[in-house]
């Protein structure tokens, strides 16, 4: 926020060290290698085709389950995608490796199907900075601004937003939002809405969550890595801290980090993003090198090595079993469902529209 602007009720007191040491006593899932994996990898593909259920990945879960999702028809993308995906698909079943908020997602776009999770306990620290009391209390207490939230927040979040964005389209909704005049109380990231209000100049509120793995690479030692590698460009997901962002070649999504890897002409990237993305950008620039954007170094306190531990939890193992049994279904109160998918219809409507005039055929309108 800007020193310029009055704020009338005090923030919410959200304690990121909690919810870090949280994530870092979360058990991953077991590693299976060899014989074992093969027969699991097995019988998740008999599952989901006896079920006429289809997986959806996120880029940041393990690799097996990105290959999964490719070989079986399946999705492997960023959060709306997924839901997106799902909801297009013919199958019953959305089986969704992710974390939890994604899974709501998913189920707020697809009402009338199944959506199942490999373990409904892994979470999104931006997700638990944000929560839903705390927030709606907030946004009452600053009636005069626009609600935009990222899609990493619940769906009674969601709820209560005007619009929810990814980092994909934030920049453009929000610019879409200032030209018109409005004022912005945005949540949860703080360095994502860092970013975006710097970009667009919008009048912004920001909440102060923040993505414990994004959160904890370094500059400093970013810096030092970049000189030891001058052919190499710098991909950094707007999550990351400011200092960082500073240092990219490129900011953007998992799927335009992807993209730029793909279509730039380096041969080395460093990546601020979570570590697991390198499966989908090996096969976008085979040939290219891919690094780890420094999480140590002065300061650190980081226990993720750049891979979130709550995504972490899903694994064969646990899909298996969520297939087999079908425990872990996501469920959402139905009038929380209908309220959260006025505010994403709203971006999935203003998306749309963007496409179409990028094409020449229409105008961005005011969407409903």
């Amino acid at each position: 926020m800007t020193m310029t602007q009055k704020i009338t009720v005090p923030f919410p007191d959200i304690d990121i060290e909690a919810i870090r040491r949280r994530a870092w006593q979360v058990p991953p899932a077991r590693e299976v290698t060899g014989e074992e994996r093969e027969a699991l990898m097995s019988r998740i593909k008999q599952l989901l085709k006896e079920q006429n259920a289809v997986l959806v990945a996120h880029y940041y879960t393990d690799d097996d389950l990105q290959l999964l999702a490719d070989e079986t028809g399946g999705c492997v993308s960023d959060s709306l995608e997924m839901a997106r995906f799902g909801h297009a698909h013919p199958g019953d079943t959305v089986v969704v490796a992710g974390v939890r908020f994604m899974g709501e997602t998913a189920k707020i776009l697809n009402p009338e199907k199944r959506v199942l999770m490999p373990t409904l306990e892994a979470e999104c620290s931006l997700d638990l900075s944000c929560p839903a009391d705390a927030f709606r209390a907030y946004c009452d207490a600053h009636p005069d601004r626009t609600v935009v939230v990222y899609a990493n927040t619940s769906a009674e979040v969601k709820a209560r937003a005007d619009w929810v964005v990814t980092s994909s389209i934030a920049v453009k909704v929000v610019q879409y939002l200032h030209e018109r005049g409005e004022k912005i109380l945005w949540a949860p990231d703080r360095y994502l809405g860092s970013y975006v209000q710097k970009v667009t100049g919008a009048d912004m509120l920001l909440w102060q969550g923040s993505c414990i793995v994004h959160d904890e690479f370094k500059a400093k030692e970013l810096q030092k890595l970049r000189a030891k590698y001058p052919e190499a460009a710098v991909l950094v997901h707007p999550e990351s801290p400011d200092d960082v962002i500073k240092l990219a070649d490129v900011v953007g999504s998992t799927t335009q980090i992807i993209n730029a890897a793909r279509e730039m002409d380096n041969p080395v990237f460093i990546v601020a993003t979570d570590n697991a993305i390198f499966y989908k950008m090996k096969q976008a620039a085979p040939g290219k090198k891919f690094i780890e954007a420094p999480t140590g170094g002065i300061g650190a306190s980081c226990g993720s090595c750049a891979h979130c531990p709550w995504m972490a939890m899903n694994g064969l193992e646990n899909l298996a079993h969520t297939l087999e049994t079908g425990e872990n279904e996501v469920h959402i109160d139905p009038e929380v469902g209908k309220q959260a998918m006025v505010s994403l219809n709203r971006m999935l409507d203003f998306a749309e529209q963007l496409k179409q005039q990028a094409t020449g055929e229409a105008n961005i309108a005011s969407p409903a």
